[in-house]
């Protein structure tokens, strides 16, 4: 990697963030269950949700930012949008995800990989009707791969690790 001051820009992230909120779906379709604290496995993701069962792929752990559910709910005529109708596994807030799309991060003592987006699927237009697809577009969050395992909960903190890089 070459070290322009705009890369070196973008690799520092002072700010620190917080996991607000935990989901889970057993299987593909289902309900999102919400859970307080769930262990995160290398290789494969949070233990319960059907991501998991999947291995290796770029998508073990799904995150969207909090300070982004007012702009979709507005952009859906609503008071408020509830973090499970958007079927992402971890809710963060205080840092900016898209930061961390390509970078190391730590949550608690879980290591994460920005592996890119996560563009909205489909079924936001069945999960939160017309116009749900194009409201999630630009806020969908973003996907990342488990390099250490460990154990997240809600309020531990979310920080950019420039030591694993």
């Amino acid at each position: 990697m070459t070290d322009t001051p705009l890369e070196r820009l973008t690799r520092t992230i002072p700010q620190v963030g917080r996991l607000d909120w935990i989901g889970i779906a057993p299987a593909q379709r289902a309900d999102i269950t919400p859970v307080e604290r769930v262990r995160v496995e290398v290789g494969t993701g949070l233990d319960g949700d059907h991501h998991a069962r999947g291995g290796q792929g770029k998508r073990q752990v799904t995150l969207i930012q909090a300070e982004h559910l007012p702009v979709i709910a507005t952009l859906l005529d609503r008071d408020a949008v509830d973090p499970s109708s958007l079927r992402r596994n971890l809710l963060v807030s205080g840092i900016n995800l898209w930061a961390l799309r390509k970078l190391p991060f730590r949550i608690g003592d879980v290591l994460l990989e920005g592996t890119g987006p996560c563009p909205p699927c489909s079924r936001m237009e069945e999960i939160l009707g017309p116009g749900g697809y194009h409201a999630v577009r630009g806020h969908g969050g973003i996907c990342a791969r488990v390099v250490e395992a460990g154990e997240v909960a809600i309020g531990d903190a979310v920080r950019f690790d420039p030591t694993s890089e």
